[in-house]
């Protein structure tokens, strides 16, 4: 059970915890009080502690899906309250996932740029909307529950072989197959260039931290769901681009048969919702993103895989 009188950090150490999951500047004053506020609402105290508890159920279970408790229109009397509630269940859940890590001898370092993917969201949100708050919460869920970890330039997430990519896996060779563990490769933005040598640290830090720190679990493949492997890419973006170079890595068995234009869009420009016509065209990857779509062609998810 998660004590309710604990739940949340409100006094004077919330900026800096804040500050430690790498919350953007400008959103820390209205996080402060609207977490001072909620301490006292009797709604948002219940549904917070209920929220925490479906989040760290069986925390560091892989694949496990919390169902989240329904946030209601009128929570906290205050349309801020209900923007920022995700935030507020995070910073609630925060003893649990420390508690987490240093059961499992996580090194501080990690932990804390693994946890300050929360700022980071953050930010786009901000990018997008204007304002604080969390575009898509459940992106965060794996962090918080010791899935997913920041290594280097990549993230890395505990995760099963799909159907299709097990298969492919277990045609190549390997003794593998759908349902066995594999490390779900994420690819973070605001992180500098995706070059191959901070993907090979990145690959490097992996294999050594979950052998230590996972020794009962044996991780032989990576995996990665991501717009990032369309091939169509390689019509648009030289040979040595830091993207053809990253796609090469993956053996890619099949790709989505459904188009998904704006998850390019929305990783590229900010706003899935923008019109075609106005995306801007400065970078090779904004102007392939941008000219593809005005050619009146789609975009779709890679999957694919390699050997570890």
């Amino acid at each position: 059970m998660v004590d309710e009188d604990a739940l949340l950090p409100v006094g004077d150490e919330l900026p800096e915890v804040l500050l430690d999951l790498a919350v953007p500047h400008e959103d820390i004053n209205e996080l402060v009080r609207i977490a001072r506020q909620s301490v006292g609402d009797s709604e948002v105290g219940g549904l917070l502690a209920a929220s925490v508890r479906a989040l760290v159920q069986d925390i560091g279970t892989v694949g496990f899906q919390p169902e989240m408790p329904a946030i209601s229109d009128g929570l906290g009397g205050s349309a801020v309250v209900r923007r920022l509630f995700p935030v507020l269940v995070l910073l609630a859940a925060l003893p649990h996932t420390r508690a987490y890590h240093d059961g499992r001898a996580v090194p501080g370092d990690i932990a804390r740029r693994t946890l300050a993917d929360l700022g980071r969201h953050m930010a786009v949100h901000r990018r997008r909307y204007g304002n604080a708050g969390l575009v898509l919460p459940r992106w965060l869920w794996p962090h918080f529950r010791g899935e997913l970890y920041q290594l280097g330039r990549l993230q890395f997430q505990r995760a099963r072989l799909g159907q299709r990519t097990g298969e492919a896996v277990r045609a190549a060779g390997l003794p593998l197959g759908p349902g066995d563990a594999c490390l779900s490769i994420h690819i973070p933005d605001f992180r500098g260039p995706l070059n191959p040598q901070a993907c090979d640290a990145s690959l490097a830090l992996a294999r050594d931290f979950f052998a230590l720190h996972y020794p009962e679990e044996t991780y032989r493949v990576a995996v990665c769901h991501s717009w990032l492997l369309d091939a169509q890419l390689q019509k648009y973006l030289p040979e040595e681009s830091n993207i053809v170079r990253f796609q090469r890595r993956f053996h890619t068995p099949y790709r989505a048969t459904e188009p998904d234009d704006n998850l390019p869009v929305f990783f590229v420009f900010g706003d899935p919702d923008l019109p075609v016509e106005a995306l801007l065209q400065r970078t090779a990857v904004e102007r392939a993103v941008a000219g593809h779509l005005l050619a009146g062609e789609h975009w779709y998810q890679g999957h694919g895989w390699f050997e570890l």
